[in-house]
Order: structure tokens, then sequence, then C-alpha cells
């Protein structure tokens, strides 16, 4: 038994061997239309070839009935006999075509008869005339265009369907966000019918332990930022609406907004904390004007010079 992975293969294989396979029926059926015409438009002027003309056409056509897949459209038909034995009656099976092969064997073999019907007047009038030419020209067009034989076996045997283009197929790349914050704000808020669609959130910045700033840009290039409701904002972050704000980038147009979320907190080096933090408690009025920093396994001269 084969795999299920290995019986698609071989599946997807034959399928494609049959499409070949039909790929070369049909340029052998153009082949053969261009070779009528090409015998029929001779048989105008050259009498003699008709002859060999015929037997190729009887040939081809009954090769092509013979491989006509007549078969597949038969039926199974219990036919009842009674005989004069002692058994009394005896029931055998027999095969019969049906209405739909014999309809594809005539499509089939219209060209090959129509064609040989037209050599044969030819062979039969004297001279050119108008309606021989007239009768070769219908020949090859409707033969060509209508293509009976091919229909006569897609009668038989569908074809299968085409073969899907994987070029023209888009594929949708999964955009890699550097920063969680982006990465929420297109699945929650840049969707369609969220609160910013057809937008992406770039420079995130985190400004304090609750708070944010980011650039909010259009994801059409040369588009504006839709209006965004600071109100849904703060319903899909759960945060105050006081606290979102969404304003111009300064020195940029209307395509990227600044987004702010929460207060900043000031800077945290060292001398801010000590100016903010640390001196106002414990040494008000007191600066640090230099700081230096030696290796933790060595000895560390640290000096700080404190002007109170």
């Amino acid at each position: 038994m084969f795999s299920p992975d290995r019986t698609e293969r071989l599946r997807g294989q034959l399928d494609t061997a049959r499409r070949r396979l039909d790929t070369a029926r049909s340029h052998t059926g153009r082949v053969a239309t261009a070779a009528g015409a090409a015998v029929a438009t001779a048989g105008l002027f050259t009498p003699e070839v008709t002859g060999e003309s015929l037997v190729a056409t009887v040939v081809a056509t009954g090769a092509g009935l013979v491989a006509l897949p007549t078969r597949k459209a038969t039926k199974v038909k219990e036919t009842k006999v009674v005989t004069e034995h002692h058994d009394g009656m005896s029931v055998h099976t027999r095969t019969e075509p049906t209405h739909q092969a014999r309809t594809a064997s005539v499509l089939y073999a219209a060209p090959g008869v129509s064609l040989m019907a037209v050599l044969v007047a030819e062979r039969l009038v004297p001279g050119v005339h108008w309606g021989e030419a007239l009768a070769v020209a219908l020949w090859s067009a409707g033969t060509w265009w209508l293509r009976p034989a091919r229909a006569a076996r897609h009668m038989l045997v569908p074809p299968l369907p085409p073969v899907e283009k994987t070029a023209d197929l888009v594929v949708v790349d999964q955009t890699a966000y550097e920063h969680p914050a982006a990465q929420w704000w297109a699945e929650r808020a840049a969707v369609e019918g969220g609160a910013a669609p057809g937008t992406l959130l770039e420079d995130v910045e985190r400004t304090g332990e609750s708070a944010m700033r980011a650039v909010i840009r259009s994801a059409i290039p040369g588009e504006p930022v839709p209006d965004i409701s600071v109100r849904r904002l703060s319903a899909l972050m759960d945060v105050p609406e006081d606290l979102i704000a969404v304003g111009p980038v300064p020195g940029r147009g209307a395509s990227v907004r600044l987004l702010t979320v929460g207060t900043a907190d000031e800077a945290l080096d060292a001398r801010t904390v000590w100016a903010t933090r640390i001196a106002p408690l414990a040494m008000p009025g007191a600066t640090i004007t230099d700081i230096q920093f030696g290796r933790m396994t060595a000895a560390v001269d640290m000096t700080k010079e404190i002007d109170a």
C-alpha cells in the first residue's frame, strides 16, 4: 500500500502525462487538418493526387475511429433467449454502444468523410470550379475552428481541469515587526474596521514605566494617515483618553502622525535622578559635578564633588 503522499504524487504524475498526451493529440489534429486542406487544394489543380489522398484519408480516419475510446460509453444489456434445450431458457449478456458513443463516432468521422466527398467531387468535376474552391475553404475553416474530432474525444473522456498558474498567485509575506507594540497595532488597531485601518506603527519608544511614543505611518505611500479616534484607541488600549494624544510629527507631512500614550518620565541619568529624587530629600541644594567609574575588581577612584 502506498502512503497518501505517494498516492497523491502518482496521481499528479498521471494527470501530467494525460495532459501531455492530450496536447500531442491536439497538435496531431492540427497537422492533419492542415494536410487535408493542402491535399484538397492540390486536388483542384492536379486530379492525379486524388487517389492517394483518398487512401490516406480513409486510413487516418479508420485508425482514429479504432483508437477512439468508445468503450468508456458502452452499457451492458441482458438479453433473454428462449432455446429448444431442455434447460428451457438461457440468459447471456452483451455490450452495445450508447447513443453518446454513436454520436462521438459520427462526429469524429465527419471531417474525414466530408474531405473524401470534396476529393471525389474534385475528381468528377472537370477543370476548376468555384464551387470546389468554396467547398475546400469551408472544410478547412470549419474543421480548424470547430475541431469535431477533438470534441468527440472529449465527449467520451472529459479533459482534466487546467493547472493553476502559481506565478499569478499573490504570496502574502508575514511581516516581521521590530516591536511587540507594532505587531499588536497591526493585529488590533490597523485591521479593516479598526481604530486606525491602513496604518503602521513605527519607531516605538518607551518614555516611562507606563508611557510610550511612536510614529503612525500610512500603509499606502503618499496617502495621509486617516483620522484616528482617540476615544476608540482609549477603549481598545484601556487607557484614559486624556493620556492619549495623536498629533503631527515635527518637520514631517500628513503621511505620519505622532502617538503618545501616558505621561513620559523625566530623564533617568544620574544627575537628573540626584537632582529630582535624592537631593531634595537627603541633601537639598547639592548637585553632582563629576562622576568617575572604574572596574569593580580594581581600585575604584570615584570622586564626587558636591557643591553645597
